[in-house]
């Protein structure tokens, strides 16, 4: 491994502790609404029906997935997510958007992209901006189905390759 993906990895790290805090304090002033509940939210607008299983949220959404139920429960006592049992399977739930929610993150999302915007893509040129999110989602596709580590701790063929 060399000194150069140290260093990329490291600052990927580093730029995510740096940002995630300010996009946070910024959503929560603008409109009192947490980033763990935006990224939620967001995860709901766009599911078919505005709904989800539990599970599917806990692998789409960025929270982890012990937490995402406690944001649910708050997103569902805000008003902004209902919680519905599964009748197929009473250990499962599923999460439905609200029109209240619907409404709460349509009114977050430029406040969300505008910092997007001002903290990291116009810290870049457009082709940076395209070459981390091709590198990025390389990454991402190798990482296996619920992100478990592959039976004796090995690396898939395409983390390496």
């Amino acid at each position: 491994m060399s000194d150069t993906d140290v260093a990329a990895w490291a600052t990927l790290l580093r730029v995510h502790a740096a940002l995630v805090p300010v996009l946070d304090r910024e959503l929560q002033a603008a409109c009192a609404l947490p980033l763990t509940w935006y990224d939620v939210l967001l995860e709901l607008n766009y599911a078919p029906d505005c709904r989800l299983s539990m599970g599917e949220l806990g692998q789409k959404a960025v929270v982890s997935r012990t937490r995402v139920s406690r944001v649910v429960d708050a997103l569902a006592a805000a008003g902004l997510v209902t919680r519905e049992s599964n009748p197929d399977d009473r250990r499962s739930a599923y999460a439905t958007l609200t029109d209240a929610g619907r409404e709460r993150f349509r009114a977050a999302a430029p406040i969300y992209l505008d910092g997007i915007r001002r903290h990291f893509t116009d810290r870049m040129t457009a082709g940076e901006s395209r070459t981390i999110a091709g590198a990025l989602a390389k990454v991402l596709a190798a990482v296996p189905p619920g992100g478990a580590v592959p039976p004796g701790g090995a690396v898939p063929p395409a983390v390496t390759g």
